[in-house]
C-alpha cells in the first residue's frame, strides 16, 4: 500500500542515475529535504556545479512520508534546549527554526509549489486535567523565546475538537501545514531549474578522500567532489559510518481516513493541525479533501499497513470514538534519524564531510535550517554556529541504542498513562 503523499503526487520529472565519471563543486548524499535545501540554498547563493544523489526517489524518506507540520522548535523541549545552552544562544537556535518557517511560506510562494498548505496554524492539546503545564510552556515561551502562543480554555477547544480528551490548549499561529512530498518535489524542481544535477536510483556505495576532495562511487558512476554533504538521514547505510552510527533509525506511523465530508465537522471543527501533551503524543490535522491525517506512536520496528492502520485506529477512537465506522484508505511508516541528545546534527566532520542529519520528531522546519546553514557555509558567507558543535556526532550505539531509546518510549507512554489517571475530568469551563 503506498503513502497518501506517494497516491497523490505525480512525478512529472525523473532524474536520470549517475553513470560514468564526472565532477563536481558539490555532491550532496540524500534527496529528501536536508539535502535539497542544501541544493536550492547554494543555487540561491550563485553556487555553481552542484549535484545530488539519491538512492531512491526524491522525498523517498522521513522527508516525504512525515505529519507535514512545519512550525518552530526543535524535538529536544525548549526547556532543555535553554538549560543546554542559556538564554542566548538557546533563542538563536530556536529562531533559525522560525526564520525556516518563514523561508518555506516564501519558497512555496516563489516557486509556485502547489503543495496543500494550509496557513491555520498548529494547537497544542493539553491531555492532562493540569493547567500548570499549559501556562508553564506559554511562559517558556514567551519569557525566553519571544514567542507567543495564545491558550485556549477547554471550552474553546472543545468548540473546534468534539472530544471531552483535552483540558485546553495552546494556539501556535505562526506555523502551517502541507503535504510534505508535494514540497519536497517541488523544491528538488526549483533546484534543477538552477542547474543542480539530481541523480535518483544512484546509491552510493563508497566515499573516499581523494586529496583535497573525495571521490564518490555509485553502482554505475563516480563522482569527483571538491565537497560532500552527508544528508542521508535515516536510511543511509555503509556510506559514512561516523555519521551513520550518531543516528538511530526509528520507526513511526501515520494513517488517512477516507474523506469524511461534512462529518469531519463532528469531530474537528478547524483547519489547525493537532497535537498534545504527552511524550508519546498523537499529531494530526484535516486534509483538504476532508480526510484525517494521523500519525503517532515509534518504534525500533517497522510494520505492514494492516497493523499500523490498527494501532493507529485505535488511538484515533480513543479521542474520536464518533469516528467508529470510518474507514482507514492508506497506512504507512517510515524511518526518522534521531540522534540521542535529540537536537539535529549540522555541521563538517574532522575529514571534512559536511552532514545534516537527525531531524525525526518535529523536522521540517530544523531540516530547513540546516540546508540554510550548510549552504552558508560552505559558500563562505558565514560558518555553522558553534552552538550546534555542543550536539555533535555523539554515538548511539546500534542495536543498544535503539533497545534503550524502545524501553525509553515504553517508560513514557507508561508515565504518560499513570499521569492521566491521577486526575478526573472535571467540568467544561
Amino acid at each position: 500500500m503506498p503513502s497518501f503523499y506517494e497516491a497523490t503526487v505525480s512525478r512529472p520529472f525523473s532524474y536520470p542515475p549517475l553513470s560514468g565519471r564526472r565532477s563536481a563543486n558539490v555532491c550532496i548524499i540524500g534527496g529528501g529535504l536536508a539535502g535539497l535545501s542544501t541544493a536550492l540554498g547554494l543555487a540561491e547563493r550563485g553556487v555553481a556545479d552542484v549535484v545530488v544523489l539519491e538512492a531512491q526517489q526524491v522525498g523517498f524518506g522521513a522527508s516525504g512520508r512525515n505529519g507535514g507540520f512545519v512550525f518552530g522548535g526543535y524535538s529536544l523541549d525548549c526547556a532543555d534546549l535553554l538549560k543546554a545552552l542559556g538564554p542566548t544562544l538557546a533563542r538563536e537556535l530556536y529562531a533559525l527554526t522560525t526564520g525556516a518557517v518563514d523561508l518555506m511560506r516564501t519558497r512555496i510562494a516563489r516557486y509556485r509549489i502547489d503543495c496543500d498548505a494550509t496557513d491555520a496554524g498548529v494547537i497544542l492539546a493539553n491531555w492532562f486535567d493540569e493547567p500548570a503545564r499549559l501556562e508553564t510552556q506559554r511562559r517558556l515561551m514567551r519569557d525566553s523565546f519571544d514567542v507567543e502562543w495564545q491558550p485556549l480554555s477547554r471550552a474553546q477547544l472543545t468548540s473546534q475538537l468534539k472530544t471531552p480528551r483535552y483540558h485546553g490548549g495552546l494556539f501556535e499561529r505562526n506555523a502551517f501545514h502541507f503535504h510534505p512530498l508535494k514540497y519536497v518535489l517541488g523544491v528538488a524542481h526549483a533546484a534543477a531549474g538552477q542547474r543542480v544535477i539530481l541523480h535518483e536510483h544512484s546509491p552510493v556505495v563508497r566515499l573516499q578522500r581523494d586529496g583535497a576532495g573525495f571521490q564518490v562511487h555509485t553502482p554505475q558512476g563516480t563522482l569527483d567532489a571538491q565537497h560532500v554533504v552527508m544528508a542521508g538521514g535515516g536510511y543511509a547505510r555503509n556510506v559514512y559510518p561516523r555519521v551513520e552510527r550518531a543516528v538511530l533509525p526509528i520507526a513511526t506511523y501515520v494513517m488517512a481516513t477516507e474523506p469524511l465530508g461534512t462529518r469531519l465537522n463532528e469531530a474537528i471543527d478547524t483547519r489547525a493541525a493537532v497535537y498534545d501533551t504527552r511524550f508519546a503524543f498523537d499529531y494530526y490535522r484535516p486534509l483538504p479533501d476532508t480526510r484525517i491525517l494521523w500519525g503517532g506512536r515509534i518504534s525500533i520496528r517497522e510494520r505492514s499497513p494492516d497493523v499500523i492502520a490498527r494501532l493507529l485506529r485505535q488511538d484515533l477512537l480513543k479521542v474520536y470514538p464518533q469516528l467508529s465506522d470510518v474507514r482507514i484508505d492508506y497506512a504507512w511508516g517510515g524511518l526518522m534519524s534521531y540522534a540521542r541528545h535529540k537536537m539535529p546534527q549540522i555541521g563538517r566532520s574532522t575529514e571534512g564531510v559536511w552532514y545534516a542529519v537527525g531531524f525525526g520528531g518535529h523536522g521540517m522546519a530544523p531540516t530547513t535550517v540546516s540546508g540554510e546553514l550548510l549552504a552558508a557555509a560552505i559558500a563562505g558567507e558565514r560558518a555553522v554556529p558553534d552552538a550546534f558543535a555542543r550536539f555533535g556526532l555523539t554515538p548511539a550505539y546500534g542495536a543498544l541504542g535503539l533497545a534503550a531509546a524502545q524501553i525509553t518510549y515504553t517508560t513514557m507512554q507508561t508515565r504518560d498513562a499513570f499521569a492521566a489517571r491521577r486526575r478526573p475530568a472535571g467540568p467544561v469551563v
